[in-house]
């Protein structure tokens, strides 16, 4: 045997695995509920995937990010990828304190650095508050992650209150105006911000009316807001996820929805969180995305969008 072949032996071994263990937890998947929304990773009993061996490039050495909803399901997964890439993060979360300590642990475990900070990102002088604890950390910040959202279904437009309609929204999208315009001026040349829509916000979704709306609107504002930031040199992209496995999921579907979850994906399964965080990372290394603002990736287990 050559010996290029027996080197990658070992990696392409890991990489099976990786496909292998994930493919069997979404396969568990079964008619789980969370009590309250959105949901706390560490009450789930079919635990999400948000970390995996690889050891990490430093793609991201010297950087600071802030994401919002980091503390468990997709942000988590991303809080822990860019802190092996060498970035020092700050964590935004609500109420699921727990789940914020668990992901502080496990960073710095790895030898990475994190800050929680509790609050809504629907409250502008909280988003101002955030940022500026950030930056007392950390001195800077190049990375803003919109990644918080709630969702609550409905089978009736009738069903939506006002206060639900605006709960959403507020959550969902203006949470991210708020939080763009308080990291706006310490955003300098070559900084990235990166916003999680939804497949939803592409192909709708009947019992997530609001929720499905605030994606649309989120996809709207990533593109008007990269045109607006290209003077600035500061980049604006998107990660449109379909089904992943994360807290919100058993904490708002139904049982029976919970247990069918992905299966009417092209792969015929739900995603995991640490399947989304190269996406990410993309989109923040700018050795690797110069040249890319306005722009979505899908992760959705092959539901083709034409944008």
């Amino acid at each position: 045997m050559k010996e290029k072949e027996k080197k990658d032996q070992p990696k392409q071994s890991a990489q099976k695995d990786r496909k292998q263990k994930i493919e069997e937890r979404s396969g568990e998947i079964g008619k789980e509920q969370l009590g309250t929304r959105p949901g706390k990773e560490n009450q789930m009993e079919t635990k999400p995937i948000f970390d995996d061996d690889f050891p990490g490039m430093n793609r991201l050495s010297g950087k600071i990010a802030l994401i919002t909803g980091g503390d468990s399901g997709i942000g988590r997964a991303v809080a822990v990828a860019y802190a092996k890439e060498g970035c020092k993060v700050a964590i935004i979360y609500r109420d699921e304190t727990q789940d914020a300590k668990d992901t502080e642990k496990y960073i710095t475990d790895l030898g990475g650095e994190a800050l929680l900070l509790s609050g809504d990102v629907g409250e502008p002088d909280f988003c101002a508050a955030a940022v500026k604890k950030t930056i007392a950390r950390f001195g800077k910040l190049d990375i803003l992650i919109n990644n918080a959202a709630e969702q609550h279904p409905q089978e009736q437009i009738t069903d939506i209150t006002p206060q639900q309609l605006e709960r959403t929204f507020r959550t969902n999208i203006f949470g991210m105006f708020y939080m763009v315009q308080a990291a706006l001026g310490h955003l300098t040349e070559g900084a990235s911000i990166i916003n999680t829509s939804s497949v939803t916000a592409y192909k709708g979704n009947k019992t997530l009316l609001d929720y499905s709306s605030t994606k649309g609107a989120v996809t709207t504002f990533t593109r008007s807001l990269a045109m607006n930031l290209v003077p600035k040199k500061i980049r604006v992209n998107q990660v449109a996820p379909g089904p992943i496995w994360t807290p919100l999921i058993p904490s708002t579907f139904t049982p029976d929805h919970v247990d069918e979850f992905g299966e009417d994906t092209p792969m015929g399964r739900a995603g995991q969180p640490i399947e989304l965080v190269e996406a990410y990372i993309f989109f923040a290394w700018g050795r690797a995305s110069s040249y890319v603002t306005g722009q979505t990736i899908h992760v959705n287990g092959g539901d083709f969008r034409t944008s």
